[in-house]
Order: structure tokens, then sequence, then C-alpha cells
């Protein structure tokens, strides 16, 4: 993992309701004229310019942060989320839902084997969020009324910088443009329609009520972040670590999961692709979302995510 030089963000400024893009310099926001999404869209011949702004950029460029508002740092058209990524995950699910009578070590292992064999002959598994879910790291999660089973997630996000249709898994990082952190909010008893089981799975409903893609703070190029494979992904329940986990234990890694995805349709600049949840969610530690709960996210070189949640009134 190197030390960003410099990483893109989504901001307002004070009085303003225009959102602008900008390079994050250590603590100051250089204003740049065109959107995310046009950024990324056109980095070959952009980077270098960019490169030289940052190199250049002094104590007392452009804007303080602490003085604009800090919005998610990508607008994407679509968003790909991935179920089932993370081996320990898996396997702790599987305990967690065996059977009475059961054997937990028993299911353990037999599920361990499961998804070593899955993660060598395998697929992913996706779905499809909606980017009107999206907030930013610090707006307040409000949790639906109906609902007393809300999750968390902490999850690393390639987002795609050129469009992708069926790229090989070794060349799939080339499509990558950088990463950034995503808490893919869950209401779990949603997640499965007991009237209509023949269906199975209802995503909609149990993953895009208003602000449950909490994103950000930080968009960093890919040539900053290093290997996504080896990186952590930590969060803390008012301050109680519940999730902290390397990247490593993906089934399948980010070059598998942007190939996988790009085989069906074309993934385009800007797109999220989020690569699944580690070990440690609310439904493992039998404990979901309260109101006046604080999550702190982190991922290595992403920043901090701070979300405080509240009940719906």
């Amino acid at each position: 993992m190197t030390e960003a030089a410099y990483s893109l963000v989504r901001f307002l400024e004070a009085g303003t309701d225009k959102a602008r893009a900008g390079l994050l310099v250590g603590e100051r926001v250089l204003p740049l004229d065109p959107d995310i999404n046009s950024l990324i869209q056109h980095w070959d011949s952009m980077e270098a310019e960019l490169d030289t702004l940052a190199a250049s950029a002094g104590a007392d460029s452009g804007l303080d942060r602490a003085a604009v508002e800090i919005l998610a740092p990508v607008e994407p058209a679509q968003v790909l989320q991935t179920g089932a990524n993370y081996r320990k995950h898996v396997v702790d699910l599987a305990v967690a839902h065996r059977d009475a009578g059961q054997d937990a070590e028993e299911v353990r292992a037999k599920t361990a084997a499961m998804m070593d064999k899955r993660a060598g002959q395998g697929t992913p598994y996706f779905f499809i969020g909606l980017p009107t879910a999206i907030a930013s790291a610090t707006d307040p999660l409000t949790l639906p009324s109906y609902s007393k089973s809300d999750d968390w997630e902490l999850e690393l996000a390639a987002v795609i910088g050129k469009e992708a249709f069926r790229v090989t898994p070794e060349e799939a990082l080339e499509y990558v443009f950088g990463y950034t952190m995503v808490n893919d909010i869950t209401t779990r008893e949603f997640v499965f329609r007991k009237d209509m089981p023949a269906i199975g799975s209802d995503w909609y409903r149990a993953k895009n009520a208003r602000g449950f893609l909490p994103t950000g703070p930080l968009l960093v190029p890919a040539k900053f972040f290093g290997d996504p494979q080896n990186v952590q992904v930590t969060l803390k329940l008012n301050g109680k670590a519940m999730q902290d986990e390397s990247t490593q234990d993906m089934i399948f890694g980010v070059a598998k999961l942007v190939s996988e995805a790009s085989q069906i349709m074309p993934l385009r600049p800007g797109d999220l692709v989020l690569t699944g949840s580690p070990a440690g969610n609310g439904q493992h530690w039998g404990r979901f979302l309260q109101d006046g709960d604080v999550m702190e996210g982190t991922i290595t070189g992403l920043g901090t995510q701070l979300i405080h949640c509240q009940d719906e009134k």
C-alpha cells in the first residue's frame, strides 16, 4: 500500500448547493471543473495535469477540508453488490443458521470445504443496488420504522475507470480506476421472502432504503492504493470492533469480480462493484442497529466513515 499523494472527493462549499469534484491533498481541497464521472472517463488525458496540480499544492492552496461538506465521492449509474464473498463470514453464517441438532464444528468444516471448492470452481454471486441509496460518509442513517433488523456490512468497492465488457481476470484491474468504501446496510428480515420462498431473495427491500449505502469519503486512484487483496476492513460499533478482517479472506478477488460482472453487461466509468463484507455483521453478533448507535468504518487508505444512527420519526 503506497501513501496516497492525493485522492478525489466531491464536496459542497458553504452557502452553495452545487456539488463539485476536487483533489484532496493533505487537508486541502483543490476544486476541479469537471464532474467526477468526467474526471474518471477522461483520466488518461487529465492524469498528468492533476499530478502536477497536487504536487504544487501548498498549505494555503484551495479550500480547507474542514470548511466544506464532503459528499459521497462517486455518482455511479450502476451498483453491483456481491454476496457471500468472505470465507470466514460464510462459514460463521452457516454455523449460526445450522439446523437444530447439527454439530457446530461439523457444519464449520463442511462449509469451509465448500468455500474452498467454490473459490476454485465457482462464480461470484451478484445482485444490483440502486444509486439513490448512496449517502455520504457522515450522513446520519435513518433506521426505517418498519424494521428492527438493520445490519452493517462494510466493504471495499472498486470504481470502474473505462468501459469493461467481457474482460478477463488477468486484464480486469486495468479497468479499475480506484477504490472507495461502502457500508452496505441490510434489513435482514427482508432478505428472504417468506410469502414467496420459491422466488427467494428480495434485495430491493433489503438493501435500497434511503441512505443504505454510505459511501466514501475518499476515492483513491488505483495507482496510489496498491494491492486490493491486502487491506484491512474494520467496523466499530460504539467503539467496539465488530468487523476486523483482511481482504485476503475474499473468496473471489477484485480482478475476478470485475471480470465476472463484465461478462453479462458492460461496466461503465464511475460504476461501483462492491466486493462483499467480512465476518462480524450484526446477524453474527445477534445485535442489530439501534437509535443512537455510532458506526466508525475504516479501510486501509480510504479514510473514515462516521455514521450516527437514528430512528425514523
